[in-house]
Order: structure tokens, then sequence, then C-alpha cells
């Protein structure tokens, strides 16, 4: 079926899922979506990547429209200001690169690098200002983008960014060394771990500015809101983690639920993938009744007040959003070519990638 078959871009395309990885209740029960400003966000974020120096002119050329990175945040975070979103685009783009360079440094062994990497992000997230000229390209582009997204909130929400963020710099570095001994996690341990590997914080924190309004700890933390958020979340790293399986195989990976599936639940990887496809589906039915009770939950804030009902449209703006991560991710995984390991020259060594890193070439 059409990709977009509800689309606000001009362009709609039909794409071919493998079988394996197809999953009819998102194609039919979860139309996707396109934020209007995306043929922007597409040309202004290719031109931060170069002006920033986060990828070489050659690769941002060849390779940046066809990650679809930008596809990916126009399709979640829509109703955003278009600077809103802009700003994140830019820093999920950022994100995939400093993902990229974990993996790097992870692959050529070379630990000090990325040590001096971990202190330098906790250090410009907490004061981005002074590291918006820094030498290393990587820690530049990230204070230029987290001091845009500061500016769209108030202290209490950008310091809760910041101790999500510092908890996802630290959850990193648990990665890095357990790939360099290379010991898989137990299932336990890994599902707790990429919560933060993910940053599943971090993206439900910026539904916040996409909404407009920054929400108060009794609607964050209330259990409606907070199940919806989490399941939204649990189910695009299950599902990268059963789209990325085949890649993370042949880089031999330590990071993935299907591999400590196989590891520590003795399972064979047919058995794994049947497993990691369960708790995928589980996901949908479970973020299902979620949702309807995040959207009641949201209705109560309406209590006749002006302020009631702007903060009971925010909530509902954030919910509708949560809904959209799942088509959003569900559609990047077979869209961008982050994935298409099959066309790869080296099934470990994605095309798009450097294997320098800042201060150690």
């Amino acid at each position: 079926m059409p990709a977009f078959p509800h689309s606000t871009s001009p362009t709609t395309t039909a794409v071919a899922v493998p079988p394996a990885l197809s999953l009819p209740v998102i194609e039919a029960a979860f139309p996707r979506q396109r934020h209007p400003y995306w043929p922007r966000l597409q040309e202004n974020t290719r031109s931060w990547l170069l002006e920033k120096r986060l990828m070489p002119e050659d690769k941002v050329r060849e390779y940046a429209d066809g990650l679809c990175y930008t596809d990916l945040m126009a399709g979640y975070y829509l109703g955003a200001p278009d600077d809103v979103l802009q700003a994140i685009a830019d820093y999920s783009a950022w994100f995939f690169v400093w993902d990229d360079r974990h993996d790097r440094d992870v692959v050529h062994r070379r630990p000090a690098a990325w040590r001096r990497l971990r202190v330098r992000l906790h250090t410009a997230l907490d004061s981005p200002t002074s590291h918006l000229h820094h030498q290393d390209p990587l820690v530049a582009g990230f204070a230029d983008s987290v001091l845009r997204l500061y500016a769209f909130c108030g202290r209490a929400w950008n310091a809760r960014f910041a101790r999500h963020f510092h908890a996802v710099i630290e959850a990193y570095d648990r990665e890095f060394r357990n790939r360099l001994r290379g010991r898989v996690p137990t299932v336990e341990e890994y599902l707790e771990l990429r919560r933060l590997t993910f940053a599943h914080w971090i993206w439900t924190d910026l539904l916040e500015p996409s909404a407009g309004r920054e929400l108060p700890d009794t609607v964050r933390k209330h259990p409606a809101y907070r199940r919806a958020a989490l399941l939204s979340q649990e189910f695009a790293a299950w599902y990268n983690d059963l789209c990325s399986l085949p890649k993370e195989i042949a880089g031999n990976e330590v990071h993935n639920l299907g591999i400590s599936l196989v590891r520590h639940r003795k399972m064979t990887l047919p058995e794994a993938v049947t497993e990691l496809r369960r708790r995928i589906t589980d996901c949908i039915d479970e973020f299902l009744i979620a949702e309807r009770e995040a959207l009641r939950f949201a209705d109560t804030l309406d209590d006749g007040t002006v302020p009631g009902k702007e903060l009971s449209i925010a909530v509902k703006s954030c919910v509708i959003n949560m809904r959209n991560w799942f088509s959003a991710v569900y559609w990047f995984h077979h869209e961008s070519g982050r994935y298409r390991v099959d066309a790869w020259e080296d099934s470990a060594t994605p095309p798009y990638v450097t294997n320098e890193t800042e201060g150690e070439k």
C-alpha cells in the first residue's frame, strides 16, 4: 500500500516491505503523515550537516537524503512550529552521526577517543554556548543543536533534557565497554539499557516544544500518559532491533534483543526473530489501549478554564504524536539506506560513515 495514504507531501510512493518485517496492523491502523515543512527540513538539515562538518561533503551529497533522517522526524512531530521541527531534525541527524562515531570507535578499538568524546559531550550538555566552536565537529554540532532546543522551553525542561541525555551518554559508554569485551547483556539488562541507548525519554521530552507547551510533572508522570509514551518508544526500539539484526550480526554486535535472546535464552535465530515479532505486536496492542486511556486523561484536564483547556489540547497533541511515531519508525526502516545491508560492499561497514575520528587519524 502507499506509504503516505493521507500524505501532506506532494509525492506518494509505494514501499515494498519484506514479509519477515511486515506489520499489517501498522499499515492499516496507523496512517502515515508528514509535516508540510518536510521539503525545506530536508534541505536545511543537509546544509546544516555540511556547515557543521558532521559528514564529508561527498557523503552528504550521496547519502544524506537517502538516509531519511528528516523523514523520520517529519513523520513524528506533526503540528510542531517549523523552527522547532528544524531544531529537532538537526539534533536527530547529529544523534545518528554520533551513533556512527561510537560504532566506529568500537570497531577500530579506540577507547581513548571514545572516553575523550564522552567527557566532552557531558561538558557541552551543561555549557553549550562555550562549545559552539569546539575543535571536534561532533561536539560543536551537539552544542549548537542543544542550545537551539533549550530556547523553546524553560529552565525546568532544559534541566530535565540534560539529565536525560547525561544518562544516554553513560548508557552508550556501557554499550561501548560491553562491545569491546564481546559481552552480550542478559535480556533483562538489555531491555533496561535499551531505553537509554534509544533515548526513550529524550524523544518523549521533545513532544512538549512540538506541542508548544511544557507539561507539568503531574501530567508527565501520570500512569496513563507515561505508559502510552513508553510503549511508543519500546515499539520503536524493538522494531529497530528486528530490522537491524542482520547488520548487527554482520558487525559482530552484542547489543540487540535478538542477540540477547539467542545467547541467554538459548533460542535459535529464527526463534529469536519470532519472539521479537511477538513482543512488537503485543506492544502495538497494548498501546492502542494505553492511547485511549491517555486521551481520556487529557479530557479530564479541561476543567472549564482557559489554562485547563490549553493543557488538555497540548496533552492530546503529544498523545497523537506518540501514535505517529509507530508509522514514522516503521516506514523509516524500509526507506532509509541505513538498513540496506545487502546493497553495501562490506556488510560490516556502512558506506555513509567515515572510519576516522577526531584526534586519531
